[in-house]
């Protein structure tokens, strides 16, 4: 199954007999809370107009844990992840979309949460809301509780020991931008650079200047030269578990499976002990 959806499936699916369930989890990562200037928020774009029927779910609450020494956006409470997407109306048995503010990173995050524990069928708008030519609702459906019971899926999670041993022995991608990676700058986390034996592979590159991802074979050969083909262990980090959660998802269009450091740079520079490279080398 694909795992992106384009909005005139969106429309058609909506239309049809078995709608899916629609998440909005506009999102954005933003420096205006140090500079004393009001963040993004989510809550509000979604009240001004979404897709009709979608619910909305918050990233920082609802998709991640407590920021702490597990990074800015830890694995949330399992429990708690199940009540919040049954709230939403997530079943097993129902499609589901996922949509943000078109960035894609927001709704990638809520795809990956969603397949890791055991979603067998959700897929995210390509484009995000941008590319919805539809109308939009402002209502606030209340949805039907949903039975969705989040049982991980192995295999496609990464912890710091663990993505430090496949940055050795297969590839390791870092999603973030090329200067964070080589430590040129760093306006978030304690340090800059990347974890030893890492490759710089920016998300940005994976989508075209409209926001949708590049054709699955484009990707595929750009993942290819990166040494990340079907049948080699590859992981993925970013900075706090979001924007690598979009770069597995266009790995997952390429059909390249891939496993995400959920913990990221934020866990792994949280720690003075691990080791720091910087520049553009991988080691």
């Amino acid at each position: 199954m694909n795992a992106i959806i384009s909005a005139s499936e969106l429309a058609d699916g909506l239309a049809g007999d078995t709608p899916p369930v629609v998440l909005d989890v506009r999102w954005q990562l933003t420096l205006a809370k140090a500079a004393g200037e009001p963040a993004f928020d989510g809550r509000a774009a979604y009240a001004s107009g979404h897709v009709p029927g979608a619910v909305y779910v918050d990233l920082d609450r609802e998709l991640a844990g407590t920021p702490g020494p597990r990074g800015r956006h830890p694995l949330p409470d399992l429990a708690e992840f199940g009540a919040a997407m049954r709230r939403a109306g997530v079943s097993a048995a129902r499609p589901v979309v996922v949509y943000d503010g078109g960035q894609g990173w927001a709704a990638a995050r809520a795809w990956w949460l969603l397949r890791w524990t055991g979603h067998p069928d959700v897929r995210v708008l390509d484009g995000g809301l941008p590319s919805w030519q539809g109308e939009l609702q402002t209502d606030v459906p209340v949805p039907a509780e949903g039975d969705f019971e989040p049982a991980p899926v192995a295999g496609e999670l990464l912890d710091a020991d663990g993505a430090a041993a496949l940055a050795r022995s297969g590839v390791l991608l870092d999603a973030r931008a090329g200067e964070r990676y080589r430590g040129e700058v760093e306006p978030i986390d304690r340090v800059g650079g990347h974890i030893p034996g890492a490759l710089s592979a920016p998300t940005t590159d994976n989508v075209g200047p409209d926001g949708r991802f590049l054709p699955a074979g484009d990707l595929r050969d750009r993942f290819k030269a990166l040494g990340a083909a079907e049948g080699t262990r590859v992981g993925v980090y970013c900075g706090s578990g979001v924007s690598g959660a979009h770069e597995v998802l266009a790995l997952a269009v390429a059909g390249v499976p891939a496993a995400l450091y959920v913990g990221s740079w934020s866990e792994w520079s949280s720690d003075p002990s691990r080791p720091v490279a910087v520049g553009p080398d991988p080691q």
